[in-house]
């Protein structure tokens, strides 16, 4: 039977002082209080042994120094980082943290779920963020189980029928709209976006993207069908055009939806990285960033340096527009999140203080497959991937050079972050 919305769950009612408190009270009460914004992290599983204790270290040091409202953890996609997330979770939750663990229903079974979900009420952790998730790497298409979850409403349904209020819920938000729901216009339709479409568009490699407004409704109408079930925070994907988040924000509570909704802050750390995400997510990037991004691409240091800048400005402007919160993709580095920190004034020195010579660890658990921009090692030498083909291949710039390599022949070195 699951736990009553009114009592302390079992797992917790020898020692309630060890449990989190839900995100969703903490925000609350800070507004109760007249506190302003917060500051939130996120950061995913490594690789390695000497990627998790690095992260271990850099976690402390940031919990530290930023003093977050709550930290996050990723989960890999087909449940490919399962114990080492709830791992991670745990140490976050007993060193201090509030613990936000992603949990995903792709390819996921009912018992797998319900399995973490026990271990994180029995190990203190209160906050969950309900994903449908993408699919594993080397998939190009996301399954559900038989007779599985489908959706993350799925799973927001599932957590609060078999376990009451025991979990605060955050859900993922789109201001641009859901990947799956972007479409690629031809030139003609370009001509025709409307208004709204026109201020959400992106535009990559001179193609047009954009989630029309008959597809922006459904996602608006199913964020509301996800809080209604039981979710209590909006998290949004990442973005880099403050505006589609403030007009968003207003659609969301035009729509009825009144809970918090909290910005979501991919850093820039890198070129490569930043190419390889917008791509992905297929991101609106105004054209003032990808003139600056175009123009220093080969200068690392030049690139970071801006990504503060940015970071700032950004932020800057959903603080002033009334956003409770930031909460920050640190791709488990820190150096971009202290500079912006610094600009905005809400810390002092901090990025004197960073040190990312653990860089090259921080490469995410469960990405052996490549994706564009990551490094590979093969017999003809180390290079960059410009493509992964269907079967696998990977078309890979050595030295000026394109290789094509067979799955198999290549050995991942690290991610484009």
């Amino acid at each position: 039977m699951p736990p009553s919305c009114d009592t302390v769950p079992e797992a917790d009612a020898a020692d309630t002082k060890m449990a989190d408190p839900k995100i969703i009270d903490l925000i609350k009460a800070r507004e109760g209080e007249g506190q302003g914004p917060f500051t939130s992290l996120e950061f995913f599983p490594p690789r390695t042994d000497e990627g998790v204790k690095n992260l271990y270290a850099r976690m402390e040091r940031m919990k530290e120094s930023t003093s977050p409202l709550f930290t996050d953890i990723t989960w890999g996609a087909g449940g490919s980082t399962a114990d080492l997330s709830l791992d991670l979770a745990l140490h976050m939750h007993n060193n201090g943290h509030v613990a936000n663990m992603h949990l995903t229903c792709t390819n996921m079974d009912e018992s797998i779920i319900r399995d973490a979900l026990q271990k994180c009420l029995d190990g203190g952790i209160r906050n969950i963020v309900a994903l449908r998730g993408d699919p594993p790497e080397g998939q190009d298409e996301w399954k559900a189980t038989e007779g599985g979850f489908t959706c993350a409403l799925d799973l927001v349904k599932y957590m609060r029928a078999e376990f009451g209020d025991a979990f605060g819920i955050a859900v993922a938000g789109y201001p641009e709209g859901h990947p799956n729901a972007i479409t690629e216009l031809k030139p003609e339709e370009v001509e025709n976006m409307t208004e709204s479409e026109k201020k959400r568009c992106s535009v990559i490699d001179r193609v047009t993207a954009v989630c029309r407004d008959e597809d922006y409704k459904k996602e608006m109408d199913y964020l509301k069908e996800k809080v209604d079930a039981g979710a209590d925070v909006i998290i949004t994907q990442m973005f880099f055009d403050p505006e589609v988040f403030i007009n968003w924000v207003k659609d969301c509570r035009a729509w009825g939806i009144d809970c918090p909704i909290i910005p979501g802050l991919m850093c820039i750390n890198a070129y490569a990285g930043f190419k390889k995400m917008i791509g992905f997510c297929k991101t609106r990037v105004p054209p003032a960033l990808e003139e600056k991004m175009e123009s220093m691409k080969d200068d690392k240091d030049a690139v970071k340096q801006f990504g503060i800048e940015y970071g700032a400005e950004v932020c800057q402007k959903l603080l002033d527009a009334g956003a409770c919160g930031l909460h920050f993709y640190t791709l488990n580095l820190e150096k971009v999140v202290y500079g912006t920190l610094d600009k905005l004034g809400i810390s002092s020195g901090l990025l004197e203080q960073s040190n990312e010579k653990d860089a090259a660890s921080m490469v995410a658990k469960g990405s052996a497959w490549c994706k564009k921009g990551d490094t590979v090692k093969s017999s003809a030498g180390e290079g960059t991937v410009v493509e992964i083909k269907a079967d696998g291949t990977a078309v890979v710039d050595i030295g000026g050079e394109t290789h094509e390599l067979a799955k198999g022949a290549y050995e991942k070195l690290g991610n484009a972050v």
